[in-house]
């Protein structure tokens, strides 16, 4: 087989042992970022070829509504939990909620939150766009999050975490400096692009709500329970060199009254320890690029 055969040569390889130490400010082993998800999801999106955007036909009166609980309930009682115990958000973005329900956007500001673009819609893929149509889609996100929040996004994860070859490269283009949509590594990277730098920050979907309850079919104490293992190995991880943990929610899912007790608890332990560093992900990139 040809050497680097199939390799897309996004990154270098680093094996995670004998890396140049990374230190957290205030000598924190694990930097603790977490990204609620901040979705519009349409009813009755155009039908793409490559996916359905829902398992009915459309219109899915379930699926669309079920995902509206974020927006009008769950979103509010994930924040306060989050802010209690002083655990800021960093957004994945749906930028037309900015239109739709912009006082879910102006808690999110007004709570101090970072913001970076998930798409416009959570409905809309990236697969067969062409460089055009893509550079529009983040020119649209840079400017709408902007005259909504004040704030130039920095981030991206791609729309339902769909692609094109170009993605990457276009987004480091445009301004952005950090991507989630590599799930490689427990700690901060270089990402090769064609011009600019992006970094990628961790963005787990192992520990992903979505996982988590559709996937590993866990229940509400068992999720938290897997936060707070995650947590503690990269807590003792990061003596070596600091680590990031990312705890990626949907308000829809966690929110909800059955699961937002056990939640609180695992954010009052990780608080409550005193190796996190608890950021958003901009301060983790440039903590990171500050010292790579």
């Amino acid at each position: 087989m040809q050497e680097g055969a199939g390799d897309p040569q996004l990154y270098d390889y680093a094996p995670y042992r004998g890396r140049k130490k990374v230190v957290w400010p205030g000598g924190k082993t694990v930097a603790v970022w977490v990204a609620p998800n901040l979705e519009y999801y349409e009813i009755d999106p155009p039908a793409h070829p490559k996916r359905k955007a829902w398992a009915r036909p459309h219109p899915d009166v379930v699926g669309y509504s079920h995902r509206d609980h974020s927006n009008r309930v769950s979103h509010w009682r994930m924040a306060e939990v989050m802010s209690k115990h002083g655990f800021p958000g960093s957004v994945s973005l749906s930028v037309a909620l900015c239109q739709h329900h912009p006082e879910v956007v102006a808690d999110g500001a007004a709570r101090g939150w970072e913001f970076f673009s998930h798409g416009i819609y959570n409905t809309r893929y990236a697969y067969e766009m062409s460089e055009d149509q893509e550079r529009a889609i983040i020119a649209d996100s840079i400017r709408t999050v902007r005259e909504a929040t004040g704030q130039t996004i920095r981030g991206w994860l791609a729309p339902a975490l769909t692609h094109t070859p170009r993605t990457l490269d276009l987004i480091a283009e445009m301004g952005l400096d950090y991507t989630c949509d590599l799930y490689h590594d427990d700690q901060v990277q270089e990402v090769k692009v064609r011009s600019g730098r992006l970094a990628s920050i961790p963005y787990s979907l192992e520990v992903n709500d979505h996982y988590g309850f559709f996937v590993y079919n866990m229940s509400g104490r068992e999720y938290a329970d897997t936060l707070i293992r995650q947590f503690e190995r990269l807590a003792a991880e990061g003596e070596a060199s600091g680590t990031v943990m990312c705890i990626p929610l949907h308000a829809y899912l966690i929110g909800q009254p059955h699961r937002i007790g056990p939640f609180e608890e695992a954010l009052r332990h990780i608080a409550a320890d005193g190796r996190a560093w608890i950021a958003r992900a901009g301060e983790i990139i440039d903590a990171w690029r500050a010292q790579a």
